[in-house]
């Protein structure tokens, strides 16, 4: 999603603006839905626990270097924008081996393993933290770049299209992409409690299902429209990945993050949500600590506070790094 927030700035200068993606990803659908030519690369993602799958990434990797290779040989782009994931490794040494210009970007506050491996190939590392871009000699901080569309959608149409009335607040439970099962579960256990108080918004992941049928709850399995989730939340539950904190902060939605655990991930969950907790703008709910009553007290916590929660996300100004970036990717095609 930060890559397609950068489609509208980058149309102003470039001719063709392409995607690759990996065989059968998530984005495919949306990259395609927006008009944009998706091209798709072998690829290969370390599994952190132990497993045989892990004994096919060099060969995974080979085979999409040689794809993407052949493809940009094709395409012959300007600039490569990567943001870093693991389809990006395979494309970034194709370019570089082709003398194309990469810029990447980074979203989490520490630099992940593709980032790690991309930012020697890279003309720039670009930054959502300031703090990640002093971690790279070729570091720039530019913020995260989100849509336009997410500050201007009104709460009325919001409302409409979940069904919901306006009479309660609207409490948005986020879990990530293919959802979260122990916030859904801490969720499930938690509704009795929480729909006096909210209509609840729940994006569940598609590989879940809809927790209840009770008046007030709506789920939903993945939403394209990220923009009528937030402009119809009040308050906000959600896992700590950068784009969906910056986006909750931007929009000053009082929120609270419940990261990955670190036996889960790299821990980058837990170090964007443990930077902002400590500012004050988000609350901080460890999964370790997640029950049904945890999750309603932060909740209804957090709502309570949320004039303090906006006061201090008052100095979380509209995002510009949309423009920011493309500035800077425009600048490689005009050499």
């Amino acid at each position: 999603m930060p890559a397609l927030a950068l489609i509208p700035e980058l149309k102003k200068t470039f001719e063709r603006i392409c995607y690759i993606g990996s065989v059968g990803g998530m984005e495919e659908s949306i990259v395609k839905a927006r008009n944009i030519p998706y091209y798709a690369v072998s690829t290969a993602k370390l599994r952190r626990k132990f497993t045989l799958r892990n004994l096919q990434i060099p060969l995974d990797v080979a085979r999409g270097y040689r794809q993407a290779k052949q493809l940009l040989a094709e395409l012959k782009p300007a600039v490569v924008f990567s943001k870093g994931g693991y389809v990006a490794v395979p494309v970034v040494f194709a370019a570089s081996a082709l003398k194309i210009p990469v810029v990447t970007h980074e979203s989490d506050f520490t630099p992940g393993l593709a980032n790690r491996l991309i930012a020697p190939k890279a003309e720039r590392v670009l930054t959502a933290f300031p703090e990640t871009a002093k971690r790279f000699s070729n570091g720039e901080y530019t913020g995260l770049p989100l849509e336009r569309d997410l500050f201007c959608t009104d709460k009325a149409s919001a409302l409409v299209r979940y069904g919901f009335s306006g009479e309660k607040p609207v409490l948005l439970v986020l879990g990530g992409s293919q959802g979260s099962a122990a916030v859904n579960a801490a969720l499930n256990a938690a509704l009795d409690d929480l729909l006096p108080k909210f209509d609840i918004l729940h994006l569940y992941g598609k590989k879940n299902k809809p927790l209840s049928e009770k008046k007030g709850y709506k789920g939903v399995a993945f939403e394209n429209e990220m923009r009528f989730a937030y402009a119809a939340a009040d308050v906000a539950v959600s896992r700590a990945g950068a784009s969906a904190l910056y986006e909750l902060l931007a929009l000053k939605i009082p929120s609270v993050a419940i990261p990955l655990p670190a036996d889960d991930s790299r821990g980058d969950q837990i170090q964007n949500a443990e930077y902002f907790a400590a500012k004050g703008v988000i609350y901080l709910l460890y999964e370790k600590n997640l029950t049904d009553k945890s999750l309603e007290a932060a909740v209804s916590s957090v709502y309570a506070d949320r004039f303090n929660f906006k006061r201090r996300l008052a100095s979380c100004g509209e995002n510009d790094s949309a423009a920011r970036v493309a500035a800077i990717l425009c600048s490689y095609a005009k050499r």
